[in-house]
């Protein structure tokens, strides 16, 4: 249903404007992919959530780590059940775990302190985290991106520090964590992933 929805505009799209090539297009079909297939996932991951008891901090941690996420990028999986299983175990796995733990102060701003030097060395290194079918080829966005994951990954570790309520503090400090290592060279080899930005990169220079 999605990928027919996805390809009917795709094709409306490649009607409208000549310009866009069989190469272009399939980078527009894979957004619409993930922009569609968004709406019925996040649903089905916070109905989950529901039943499990952890609706409120789902959705917290779904809202709170979202402009991390959305700026550091990450590995996509392959299938639309992979995708669905993979979204549910770091939102609601996250919110369960950080319902139910609790840090000492002490532990706590070491902890905070070292996720975010290893943070800012991955954000460095692989930030923004694209993937070959929806790569991020403009410097000037790739630098935006990265300088924005710095400000929201900062940010969020710093709430983290201050903050009172335990649940909020813990999905801070996790859900950074984890997307972060969503980023990582390792997690991409894991899942089958390559850099877009690597990728044609290095196309570009081979067909010089």
């Amino acid at each position: 249903m999605i990928d027919n929805i996805c390809t009917f505009l795709t094709n409306k799209i490649k009607k409208e404007m000549p310009e866009v090539d069989d190469e272009k297009a399939e980078i527009i079909m894979y957004g619409l992919q993930n922009i569609i297939g968004e709406i019925p996932k996040t649903f089905l991951v916070l109905l989950i959530a529901y039943f499990l008891g952890i609706f409120k901090e789902t959705l917290i941690t779904f809202l709170l780590l979202l402009p991390y996420k959305s700026f550091s990028g990450g590995f996509h999986l392959k299938t639309h059940i992979g995708c669905i299983i993979g979204t549910t175990l770091f939102y609601c796995g996250i919110a369960l775990i950080s319902k139910y733990i609790i840090i000492e102060p002490i532990v706590k701003y070491i902890l905070i302190a070292v996720i975010w030097i290893f943070g800012i060395i991955m954000i460095t290194l692989y930030a923004p985290a694209d993937t070959e079918n929806v790569p991020i080829l403009a410097k000037k966005d790739r630098k935006k991106k990265r300088i924005l994951s710095y400000i929201t990954f900062t940010i969020g570790l710093l709430v983290a520090a201050f903050i009172q309520n335990n649940i909020i503090c813990n999905i801070l400090i996790l859900g950074n964590f984890v997307q972060t290592l969503t980023i990582t060279k390792i997690a991409y080899r894991l899942t089958n992933n390559k850099y877009g930005y690597e990728v044609y990169t290095n196309t570009s220079t081979q067909n010089v």
